[in-house]
């Protein structure tokens, strides 16, 4: 997938840096997901805007959603699931709590680490 120059509004695109700053987007990654969750809103009229922000503020039951709302609050969530997964470090996390972990190696072999702390 590539990418094309836009041209942006400069006060959409600084107010796209600071919402992405909760997420660890760049405000071009922000005016993506926007653009994202913009289109899913109107590829489904009638959704409604109140009762997807409550699901995904946890307020609301996604069970309780029609089926368009459900489409956009799982658009939402697989972007967010694929943003933690690109800013997870695992290996960073278990060498600061100083615990030992397993990873596989090339052949699928078990391999155990230390944390620099843990070693004896």
């Amino acid at each position: 997938m590539g990418t094309v120059p836009a041209r942006v509004d400069v006060d959409l695109f600084e107010a796209a840096k600071a919402a992405g700053k909760t997420h660890s987007r760049s405000g071009a990654q922000q005016v993506e997901h926007w653009a994202r969750i913009g289109r899913e809103f109107e590829r489904s009229p009638g959704v409604s805007l109140r009762d997807v922000a409550a699901v995904l503020a946890g307020r609301g039951g996604y069970d309780d959603l029609r089926e368009r709302e459900q489409a956009v609050v799982r658009a939402v969530w697989d972007e967010q699931i694929a943003d933690d997964m690109a800013n997870l470090n695992l290996e960073e996390e278990f060498t600061v709590e100083g615990g030992t972990w397993v990873v596989g190696d090339g052949s699928g072999a078990a391999v155990l680490k230390f944390a620099p702390a843990t070693r004896g």
